[in-house]
């Protein structure tokens, strides 16, 4: 009897002991989250700041993912800037200052030249409103006596003279201040560009001398009737005119 009930307490007591044990764990386990929370509030760590350091402490690649980003522009707010867009193009521009002025010269050459003198007027905005003319190659000379000449004109002073290739034809631009009126121009006159060829204005502007040497050493347009058209910047026997769009060099290593 006492064998048996011995060995059923001593069974009770194998049969709670886990229990007793796995609820002692639980205790132990909790203990330490307890004491961290508590060590947080102490620091005056918050859940929510510990939430802001867990989010910073995430890759940057994570949080770019759709997050922090700008929501998508409206269809209607798209659809409202692409309107204004459109209408700031077609909203006529205003007259320039100077038209009048450009309108005058082009009545004034075309009275005494001809018609035919003037191929086209413009006024040159991104310039400051620079009066603009196109002049048919053949009338050139004439042009260019009567814009020195004419008192209405007195062009006496010849700003700058340069060369351009538009790959289907060469031009000659000139720009012109006339010292008395005040007032300026520019004149360009178109060439062809197999053979580009454009009347020389040295005895009428002494400084286009230079100017259209330059001109022909490096674009090749010749000037019929300057007094000495000769290469002024590169060798006389070099080969070809280096500003030229379809310029090879003799030698590609140059």
């Amino acid at each position: 009897m006492t064998d048996s009930k011995d060995r059923k307490e001593s069974g009770g007591a194998s049969e709670k002991e886990p229990t007793e044990l796995k609820q002692g764990g639980e205790k132990a386990e909790a203990a330490p989250a307890e004491s961290a929370e508590k060590k947080a509030a102490a620091k005056g760590e918050t859940p929510e700041k510990k939430a802001g350091k867990e989010e910073a402490a995430k890759p940057v690649e994570a949080r770019a993912k759709g997050e922090g980003k700008k929501p998508p522009a409206r269809p209607a707010a798209r659809g409202a800037r692409a309107a204004a867009r459109r209408k700031k193009v077609e909203e006529p521009q205003e007259p320039s200052p100077k038209q009048p002025l450009l309108d005058a010269f082009v009545k004034r050459i075309t009275d005494v030249v001809g018609k035919e003198a003037v191929e086209e007027s413009y006024i040159n905005r991104p310039n400051g409103h620079l009066p603009t003319i196109v002049v048919k190659n053949e009338k050139w000379r004439d042009v260019a006596r009567l814009l020195r000449e004419d008192e209405s004109f007195s062009f006496d002073y010849l700003v700058n003279v340069s060369g351009v290739d538009y790959e289907d034809h060469m031009e000659v631009v000139y720009h012109f201040e006339s010292l008395s009126h005040k007032h300026r121009l520019c004149v360009r006159v178109k060439a062809d560009r197999q053979d580009p060829s454009v009347a020389s204005v040295t005895d009428i502007w002494s400084g286009a001398n230079w100017d259209e040497r330059e001109i022909y050493d490096l674009l090749g347009i010749q000037f019929p009737g300057h007094p000495n058209l000769k290469r002024i910047l590169m060798p006389e026997n070099w080969v070809g005119h280096p500003l030229r769009k379809d310029y090879e060099p003799a030698d590609p290593d140059i």
